[in-house]
């Protein structure tokens, strides 16, 4: 049975080119338009995920990170207060402005972090240290906004909002969504590119003593402290999420995009199936004028769809990891990861066995007698 399959599979070779152009085609749609999607989620929120807070606490009706408002360091003590937590941390997410030697301007993304704990600074460190943005005026950027920003080394001095800045060190992956790339600085430095008061701060990172109970201290939180959202890491890391993708329309076009790209990929391959087996109907009859059961006429369809669909797989990651890997000095957050490897070949499965038994019920239908006519 196999055997059979793979000979009228591999007899002409220009249809199992078509075939495979077309399974090629619809694994690197799929794994491009998803990949899009999930590293456009996660970076929405990749400040949040990373940040190694317990709680977070920030005003009221706060929708996404990126939009922090003032409140008062005042909260900040009386959260230290609340029995259960173990330290807390001012933390600054704002747009300001970055000034090039040049005279182009970039609107980037201060984050203002406490250097001596890390919590919500860079996780990808490649030169330079966390250590080094204690100094005044001292700034981390990524490598991949090196050009946008006019960087090429370290001990540049650029201009953020009329304050100077030293670039200190590089990371490397840590990608924004937008146009507007992260700087990371200490806390100290944020309020002055931010303009914000010394008493004032966009966010309270929240650390919790081992043990206790983070409802409880959440409830304990909320009675202190009023007008004020408590939230843990994954609640807000949703909530950013389900902002950008939902309430902008980015991450809805972009999952549409991928949901097209399925459908478009289950059409060309169905299409590419489908006539390999039309190609093929003679031979088919044939089987089932010799007495062949519709059963087995069907499993040799799928096995030959099965085929088309490893042969297919395997050259379409290859191209997508290409893609992949040409996209990353782009600054195209395509993820690819594990679960998105076994869901795209659980989708290419589905889709040539889909094509197939479309196939199937024409050669079902199909009157043996009829390969002996004309």
């Amino acid at each position: 049975m196999f055997t059979l399959a793979k000979r009228n599979l591999f007899q002409d070779k220009l249809r199992l080119a078509v075939t495979l152009t077309g399974v090629v085609f619809a694994v690197v749609l799929i794994i491009v338009e998803f990949g899009l999607f999930v590293g456009f989620i996660q970076t929405t929120s990749a400040l949040i995920d990373h940040s190694h807070a317990d709680l977070w606490v920030m005003s009221s009706h706060i929708p996404y990170l990126e939009l922090g408002l003032p409140m008062s360091e005042r909260k900040l003590y009386q959260i230290k207060s609340v029995p259960g937590v173990a330290r807390t941390d001012k933390y600054v997410v704002a747009l300001t402005r970055w000034n090039r030697p040049d005279g182009g301007q970039n609107q980037i993304q201060i984050v203002g972090f406490n250097p001596d704990t890390a919590w919500g600074g860079p996780w990808s460190v490649v030169q330079g240290s966390i250590d080094d943005l204690k100094t005044p005026d001292a700034v981390m950027v990524d490598d991949l906004y090196k050009g946008m920003l006019g960087v090429s080394r370290i001990g540049e001095v650029f201009e953020i909002n009329g304050h100077r800045a030293r670039v200190v060190g590089f990371t490397h992956g840590i990608r924004s969504f937008t146009v507007s790339p992260c700087v990371f600085t200490s806390f100290r430095n944020a309020l002055d590119y931010a303009r914000l008061r010394d008493n004032q701060t966009s966010y309270v990172l929240v650390g919790l003593e081992p043990g206790v109970n983070v409802e409880e201290v959440r409830r304990n939180i909320a009675a202190r402290i009023d007008d004020v959202n408590i939230l843990t890491p994954r609640e807000f890391s949703r909530k950013t999420q389900n902002y950008w993708t939902f309430k902008t329309g980015a991450g809805i076009a972009i999952l549409l995009g991928a949901v097209l790209g399925v459908l478009v990929g289950f059409v060309v391959v169905a299409q590419t199936i489908y006539a390999t087996t039309m190609d093929h109907l003679k031979e088919f009859g044939t089987l089932k004028a010799m007495g062949a059961p519709n059963s087995y006429v069907q499993r040799v369809i799928l096995i030959q769809a099965g085929i088309s669909a490893a042969i297919g797989y395997v050259v379409g990651m290859i191209v997508s990891g290409l893609i992949v890997r040409f996209c990353q000095p782009a600054g195209a957050p395509i993820l690819l990861n594990w679960w998105m490897v076994l869901l795209t070949l659980t989708l290419t499965l589905s889709m040539c066995a889909g094509a197939a038994l479309i196939s199937i019920k024409k050669v079902t239908q199909l009157d043996p007698a009829s390969v002996f006519k004309g």
